[in-house]
């Protein structure tokens, strides 16, 4: 596979790249290109992990990329989440692992890394104080940003080491690519910075777009702000849809979602289509009565949203869309941790946990 073609892969789901030209040097010098992409184990998956990230994994996997998937759970244990409970946490993320292979993951063919193993030794923590002398305190607290934390909100003094440990692990993994979301910007840029400071290996960044709630954007007084106060979390029901919610449940929640006519921005519905439906789908199907002009299929994000802003598709035709391609997509999921009796477990079990934000 050529450069070109391997960039493309990456472009098809990235919002930003920084920079195009290093990872394409990256792509013609490096036959063993190694990215990362972590998550704090919390809870149950929506699918923005587990449809928007499979996909991107399936993009970076055949242009031939070696990944990682880190499971951050001393991560998951300083911001609280789970309570703070680390078995609790390791459940959580042992149950991760098999939405993944649910969503057609080969785990086989990554690596699973957990913060608990890579963490034991004085080199980690080596690196991290390191790291730590190049971030200034007023600098480090605008960061908090990428553990879902406004800049002036209360932390805790494990909490103020979030930055710096996150910037150890792209480090201390070895990675060529940070692959992770928007929100997590200002963490990969640190990382760069530090990488010319202390000489180290510059990684590229790739990050792809956080996709909105159910509620649509919640506007705020800054782009980040507002995407973070809007991006769907699973620890909000009233804005996320689960990997294992049933079409009913799915219907209820599209049914209620924030759909407005004629617009784009803001509107989750239109989100959903452009980085999830059609990502996995060569044709998107509009069923509709005759007198609401009939069926009407799409071939393309852009076909579907000249459509909508023309008024030629209506929210409510939209929605039944949106409903029947997420049930093909989650179905799927549904049946693998029906029928694996340890998925299944898993799933049972964190249910059952308290998720804290």
């Amino acid at each position: 596979m050529d450069t070109n073609t391997k960039v493309g892969l990456i472009k098809d789901f990235a919002e930003e790249i920084v920079t195009e030209e290093e990872l394409r040097k990256i792509f013609e010098t490096n036959n063993k290109t190694i990215a990362y992409d972590g998550f704090e184990p919390s809870g149950i998956s929506p699918i923005h992990f587990g449809l928007l990230r499979a996909t991107n994994l399936k993009n970076m996997m055949k242009a031939g990329v070696r990944f990682k998937l880190y499971l951050a759970d001393y991560f998951a244990f300083i911001n609280n989440k789970l309570g703070g409970d680390l078995e609790n946490i390791r459940v959580a993320g042992e149950y991760f692992v098999e939405v993944w292979k649910a969503c057609g993951i080969d785990t086989g063919k990554v690596e699973i890394v957990w913060a608990k193993d890579i963490m034991d030794g004085l080199d980690y923590w080596d690196k991290t104080l390191k790291i730590g002398r190049e971030i200034t305190l007023e600098r480090n607290l605008r960061a908090v940003t990428i553990m879902g934390r406004k800049e002036g909100e209360k932390l805790s003094m494990g909490q103020l080491f979030y930055p710096s440990m996150q910037i150890t692990d792209i480090f201390h993994m070895d990675v060529d690519i940070c692959q992770l979301g928007m929100d997590q910007r200002r963490a990969n840029i640190l990382a760069r910075e530090i990488a010319d400071k202390l000489k180290w290996k510059k990684p590229v960044a790739v990050h792809h777009h956080i996709i909105m709630g159910l509620r649509g954007m919640q506007k705020k007084e800054n782009k980040e702000e507002t995407m973070i106060a809007s991006k769907m979390s699973k620890s909000d029901p009233s804005s996320a849809i689960y990997m294992h919610d049933t079409y009913e449940e799915l219907k209820k929640k599209i049914n209620g979602a924030y759909c407005p006519e004629k617009i784009e921005e803001g509107n989750p519905l239109m989100e959903y289509c452009k980085h999830i439906i059609f990502k996995n789908t060569n044709a998107m199907k509009v069923e509709r009565p005759k007198k609401f002009g009939s069926d009407i299929s799409f071939g393309e994000y852009e076909e579907l949203r000249k459509a909508y802003l023309g008024g030629v598709l209506h929210p409510a035709d939209l929605k039944i869309a949106v409903i029947n391609e997420l049930e093909k997509l989650i179905k799927p999921v549904r049946e693998y941790f029906e029928k694996n009796k340890k998925a299944n477990k898993l799933y049972e079990t964190v249910k059952r946990f308290n998720i804290t934000r």
